[in-house]
């Protein structure tokens, strides 16, 4: 990235948190649920400003996520369509959807992958009661495929714990795109 681009990104995400450290508290948690679709999470990380950078508002984003309950963070889940699909349970937003398209497109190009991943994320629900969650942003339909079928041998403490992994590395990506959008 060159001097100028560096610079102008910088100074974006300058004018976009400050615009966002003025706004009420609730405006502010509203305008963060793209990134996580979790309103406690949401509420969490706006509570804690000012926050002038984006290290500062990653390192919030991981305060407010891993002090959430279990039912918070399966809000957010929720708020994610499943691979391959549009459509997400509960609490997505325009952004969020068109994210999870944009992040998923380039692991859906091979369709006989698709339907080994329709089937096996129909048995994850099954045995994990929740949608399965990865980030597939720069990942293979294979390789998100390959994720899904070593994750369905862990025990439900340790997948919970992968897919909320998986949640606040998707969220770090996601506050970084809302920054510059």
């Amino acid at each position: 990235m060159n001097f100028n681009v560096a610079s102008f990104m910088l100074t974006t995400r300058m004018i976009v948190l400050d615009n966002w450290n003025t706004l009420t508290l609730a405006d502010a948690a509203m305008a963060l649920l793209p990134c996580c679709g979790s309103t406690a999470w949401a509420a969490d990380v706006a509570s804690r400003r000012p926050l002038a950078t984006l290290p500062e508002l990653l390192a919030a984003s991981d305060a407010a996520w891993w002090s959430l309950t279990e039912e918070n963070w399966t809000d957010a889940f929720n708020a994610h369509p499943r691979i391959g699909e549009r459509h997400a349970q509960s609490n997505p937003t325009a952004a969020s959807l068109a994210w999870s398209a944009a992040e998923q497109s380039a692991a859906m190009t091979d369709e006989a992958v698709q339907a080994a991943l329709a089937a096996g994320q129909l048995a994850y629900e099954q045995r994990f009661h929740r949608i399965f969650l990865v980030r597939a942003a720069g990942r293979s339909a294979q390789q998100i495929l390959t994720e899904l079928q070593r994750r369905m041998t862990n025990t439900a403490e340790a997948e919970l714990h992968e897919a909320a992994e998986q949640q606040r590395e998707i969220t770090h990506l996601r506050l970084q795109k809302w920054l510059t959008a």
